[in-house]
């Protein structure tokens, strides 16, 4: 009787010891304290029908970035040109569909400018991740050059065929097509519809008062679940750990790093895309200075989620947790007015500078203080 005690106290234990080396514990831990204190601090006002959408539109947009991020400082590289990629991309979108295709020709529609940008973008991550594993040079310079001829291209482009920094006006494209609908208009709606069933989601007329979550939901959801799928389920996932945990132990054992990376840059160049394509067709504008300091949210991001800055480990699951965080903190001045939005710096500083340490912590744990 006392073996089979002991034995379960042992189970238990263990159960517990694996729980609490998992990178993504104390981004889980620290999100729901942010939860509790908001809902709380807000009156419950960020948690109702139309914060909730509001919320959830702020850190969809950071999880779709940092996501990429995460995955590419699990190999070991950073991308600090994920900002620049962002108006980049924002800006070819805008400009087709106002003065259509490039080279005369035709009018552009939503599908063709997406796709027609995103060949673009993945040119340029695929650019971006040769120039860095063929001439051996740190992809935190490599990317930083890029961060500014981006930007500079942007801005010229905008300057030189639009006169103007910004495109504002376009037609709303998602009465007229699925495609923009389903990346700019709303999903998840039957969400809403149960809630005002149930006697919730009320306006003061007593009508429905939010109908979806942005679909920039949906597709933070499908890069999550297909990140997370291909980083613990697969060859491609170790591949990746083993890349940025020791990538000539990793190449001698048969790992095609350099594939490997190149084809990572091309991810966060695929997400920055997403991010800027559910932009403009929410919103039909675009501006010369979206994605301004992204890069930087995206990377933080992905160490409070539990990524660490020397590669080889990390969670997607964690960096989601992560960008509930910060999404969250980042939208709280406009459920609690006393506060002062710098507040908001201060938070994320600080929440930084604890996640590199308790995240070189976790990897101690795991690998017994290598």
């Amino acid at each position: 009787m006392s073996d089979r005690s002991e034995s379960d106290r042992l189970v238990k234990e263990s159960r517990f010891e694996r729980l609490i080396r998992r990178p993504e514990i104390g981004s889980f831990i620290v999100m729901i304290v942010i939860i509790v204190a908001l809902a709380f601090a807000s009156d419950f006002k960020a948690f109702n029908a139309l914060g909730l959408k509001n919320n959830i539109a702020i850190i969809a947009q950071y999880g779709i970035i940092a996501t990429g991020a995460a995955a590419l400082m699990i190999a070991g590289e950073f991308d600090l040109s994920i900002g620049s990629m962002i108006g980049f991309a924002g800006m070819s979108m805008a400009m087709m569909l106002k003065w259509g295709l490039p080279f005369g020709l035709g009018e552009a529609t939503p599908m063709s400018a997406f796709f027609l940008t995103l060949i673009m973008t993945l040119g340029i991550g695929w650019l971006i991740g040769t120039i860095v594993v063929r001439s051996g040079l740190s992809s935190f310079i490599v990317t930083l050059a890029f961060l500014f001829l981006m930007r500079g291209v942007t801005e010229v482009s905008f300057r030189v065929i639009n006169k103007s920094t910004q495109i504002s006006g376009l037609q709303d494209f998602k009465e007229t097509s699925w495609f923009a609908d389903i990346l700019g208009g709303r999903v998840f709606g039957w969400f809403y519809d149960i809630w005002f069933a149930l006697g919730g989601n009320l306006n003061r007329r007593g009508e429905q008062w939010v109908d979806g979550f942005d679909a920039r939901f949906m597709w933070w959801l499908i890069i999550v679940g297909v990140a997370w799928f291909i980083m613990g389920r697969t060859q491609l996932g170790n591949w990746i750990y083993a890349t940025g945990d020791d990538k000539e132990a990793a190449r001698a054992n048969g790992v095609p790093i350099d594939r490997v990376k190149v084809g990572l840059f091309m991810f966060t160049a695929f997400c920055a895309t997403m991010f800027a394509a559910c932009q403009v067709f929410d919103t039909n504008t675009s501006d010369a200075a979206k994605g301004n300091l992204m890069e930087l949210f995206a990377i933080a991001i992905a160490v409070v989620g539990g990524t660490l800055m020397t590669g080889g480990f990390g969670s997607i699951i964690g960096v989601a947790f992560g960008a509930i965080t910060v999404g969250l903190v980042a939208n709280a001045v406009f459920f609690i007015p006393s506060i002062d939005g710098a507040w908001f710096r201060v938070f994320l500083g600080a929440i930084l500078l604890a996640a590199v340490f308790a995240n070189e912590r976790i990897r101690k744990r795991i690998t017994g203080g290598i």
